[in-house]
């Protein structure tokens, strides 16, 4: 009897002590189109986060997760004491819509001289401001209700779509983010450098919402999103900074905006 109770007591203090599953932002908010993270984001994704070029000789490597986050010690055995650059972010949707960029000169950075390159503390994807920009290719174009969410510290352009004619347009004037779509702006005047923020494209109810402020709501155009483009648009010149999380779904998710936006923001500390 004493060892039946002992038994019983030594599994009841294992299960207590053992750790919870893993759940990611996708599993709670499924469904997404395009997800690029430097964290996992979906309990059921077996792929890397990124591919990595290093500055030695060029040779490149897929980088995955350990505990849900990027692998940085096994990104910093593979670059050295040099740099390392994004070949291609990859897609964590389920879609295989992956963020890519194969000319060198344009590739954004992860690691400079042997050091991850981070924003408050997290790691993230550096662009200069003069030419590095990354695209994604969509199957068909994503008509609005489109909903973003991301979490980046840029200036000047974020994020467009290729097709000068028809594009959605996310960028920063002064602080002031904006929306573009067609010939209409949606501005919500934020400095903070690093922003979680949450948009809506959609020509009857659009908003803005940067660091749990309160919503700019609006009217910004009706185009679709043809492709995914990270720091360029054709017209309105480049962006510099750095992004760590970029999500877009072909859907209006108003309803999951502040919890989503709580859950970046447990991880990435932005305001």
């Amino acid at each position: 009897m004493i060892n039946l109770i002992q038994n019983t007591i030594g599994a009841l203090g294992r299960r207590a002590t053992s750790s919870p599953s893993f759940v990611g932002l996708l599993d709670t908010y499924s469904g997404a189109s395009v997800a690029y993270s430097l964290r996992q984001l979906d309990s059921t994704y077996t792929g890397s986060a990124i591919r990595v070029r290093r500055s030695s000789d060029n040779v490149e490597q897929d980088i995955g997760f350990t505990n849900n986050v990027l692998d940085t010690a096994s990104l910093l055995t593979f670059v050295g004491s040099g740099d390392g650059f994004v070949d291609t972010w990859y897609d964590q949707s389920g879609n295989a819509k992956d963020m890519t960029q194969a000319t060198a000169s344009k590739q954004s950075k992860i690691v400079s001289s042997g050091v991850v390159e981070l924003d408050n503390g997290k790691p993230c994807l550096l662009f200069d401001g003069s030419n590095d920009e990354m695209n994604a290719v969509l199957a068909s174009p994503l008509a609005q209700p489109n909903t973003y969410a991301y979490v980046a510290n840029y200036s000047g352009v974020l994020s467009s779509s290729t097709n000068t004619s028809a594009r959605n347009l996310i960028y920063e004037v002064g602080g002031s983010v904006r929306l573009y779509s067609g010939a209409s702006v949606l501005s919500n005047l934020n400095a903070t450098p690093q922003k979680i923020a949450f948009a809506l494209f959609d020509n009857t109810n659009s908003y803005l919402s940067v660091n749990a402020s309160a919503n700019y709501t609006g009217t910004a155009g009706t185009q679709s999103q043809e492709s995914i483009r990270l720091f360029r648009d054709s017209n309105a010149g480049i962006g510099n900074g750095k992004v760590q999380s970029f999500i877009v779904y072909n859907s209006d998710k108003s309803a999951i905006k502040t919890d989503f936006i709580t859950n970046l923001n447990d991880y990435y500390g932005a305001y």
